[in-house]
């Protein structure tokens, strides 16, 4: 079992380091069109937020609470997703 990890640890150590780099010329445009999609996604994230919330209170019944509670929980797994986005992608980078 230990010389499993250390091949392993040998792998991994191997594997060479991009760093940080630079955006290649004329990429302002797609950089540009990144930061409209993260604008957009985050204005629906809070959209999706007042309305989980409109229908918690419109739909005030008994047993409904757990499928308002998912509804809600999806919708700020979606929001913490779409927040860490560029950390995630710089993570697996």
């Amino acid at each position: 079992m230990l010389q499993v990890v250390n091949h392993a640890l040998t792998v991994m150590a191997a594997v060479p380091n991009p760093g940080q780099g630079e955006a290649p010329p004329g990429s302002t445009g797609f950089l540009t069109i990144l930061k409209w999609a993260a604008w957009i996604a985050l204005g629906v994230c809070v959209l999706g937020v007042i309305l989980a919330g409109a229908m918690m209170a419109v739909q005030a019944r008994r047993g409904e609470g757990g499928e308002h509670a998912s509804r809600l929980g999806w919708v700020l797994g979606g929001c913490i997703i779409i927040g860490s986005a560029s950390a995630l992608v710089g993570a697996v980078v």
